[in-house]
């Protein structure tokens, strides 16, 4: 007689993911103060996911690992602006952050006051990201990148396949890949480069992981994309 499935990967297939020089990217959510810092509004909901995945030295091994290999990398900033704050409807999470004060700008024009804020990198993966060559789009302002140029980047340096990593795993990371996919790009997720809020009865990051599994075309952790684009 055979065995029930434990476990959903047990059941799902795995289409696979080839990392092809050229075309391939690494792209990051959200590698912020207010998500990955102590220091950050959200610390005391993310902090423990954070924490527990090693999410801060897996973006860190992420992006070291891709431009080492020479492969390019996109970041998908979250800033809000002054004029941001006038909308007039909001969902959950958008009236909490807002309310909070999460990735708070003075202004699109201006960069004072950003540096050691809320927006800013996190102070890691900040020397990474402030290297030459990476490519910082312009922000999103809900989760998905349909209200950025993270696409149009994308498409203008010939890349058609991500590797996809950051904050915060059911929100913007999972937004992303489901953006991205139905714009035509062939989507994997670095599964420990992220992480969720922790909630009363309601762990987000393990919500993420199933969608993740479900719909990207492969879910491995960042050791494992990492010695990918090392070969």
């Amino acid at each position: 007689m055979t065995a029930e499935p434990q476990h959903y990967d047990e059941v799902l297939p795995n289409p696979g993911f080839e990392i092809t020089p050229g075309s391939t990217a690494v792209v990051i959510t959200d590698p912020q103060v207010d998500f990955l810092s102590e220091d950050g509004v959200t610390w005391g909901i993310v902090g423990p996911s954070v924490e527990k995945n090693g999410t801060v030295s897996n973006l860190k091994k992420l992006i070291e690992a891709a431009q080492a290999s020479g492969t390019p990398v996109f970041v998908s900033p979250h800033y809000y602006y002054p004029t941001d704050h006038g909308w007039k409807f909001e969902g959950a999470v958008e009236t909490m952050m807002h309310a909070i004060n999460m990735f708070d700008r003075k202004g699109a024009l201006t960069v004072d006051g950003f540096d050691g804020s809320g927006a800013d990198w996190e102070d890691t993966p900040k020397p990474l990201i402030e290297k030459d060559g990476v490519v910082v789009s312009s922000p999103h302002k809900v989760y998905g990148p349909k209200t950025n140029d993270l696409s149009l980047q994308l498409r203008k340096h010939g890349i058609s396949k991500v590797i996809l990593g950051g904050m915060s795993a059911n929100l913007c990371v999972e937004a992303h890949m489901r953006d991205l996919i139905e714009d035509g790009f062939e989507v994997a997720i670095a599964k420990d480069a992220t992480a969720g809020a922790v909630l009363p009865k309601g762990d987000a990051y393990e919500a993420a992981l199933l969608n993740f599994r479900m719909i990207a075309s492969s879910v491995q952790t960042t050791d494992e994309w990492v010695d990918q684009l090392k070969s």
